[in-house]
């Protein structure tokens, strides 16, 4: 199954990154979990765990030997979002790119629909 078949894709960046967090972990059974929350500056937040319990309603999302997941509830918000990671001077980050998202604060974690 190609990314272009699943509603929420994950950047070579951010696989990348996913499995040097789970090799510095030592847990190879480690996922990487995106869900979103209420709360945040613009009214919903986005979380990132390593978790190693996949749920049945999970997406699970593969690429380049990780493993994603999104719970189904947080797959509403996600449709078409691109979870990235990006290395900036004021630090490196995961960032979603939400097409759904309507306002988006400054620190990227949180956003409006």
């Amino acid at each position: 199954m190609g990314t272009m078949d699943t509603p929420v894709t994950l950047s070579a960046s951010a696989a990348k990154r996913i499995a040097t967090l789970i090799q510095s972990e030592g847990n190879p059974e480690l996922k990487f979990r995106i869900a979103v929350n209420g709360g945040g500056c613009s009214g919903f937040q986005y979380d990132f765990n390593l978790v190693e319990d996949q749920k049945d309603d999970d997406l699970v999302v593969e690429r380049d030997g990780v493993t994603m997941l999104v719970d189904g509830l947080s797959l509403l918000y996600l449709t078409g979002s691109e979870v990235d990671f990006v290395e900036e001077l004021a630090g490196s980050m995961f960032v979603v790119k939400n097409p759904n998202a309507t306002a988006s604060c400054g620190c990227g974690s949180s956003f409006a629909v």
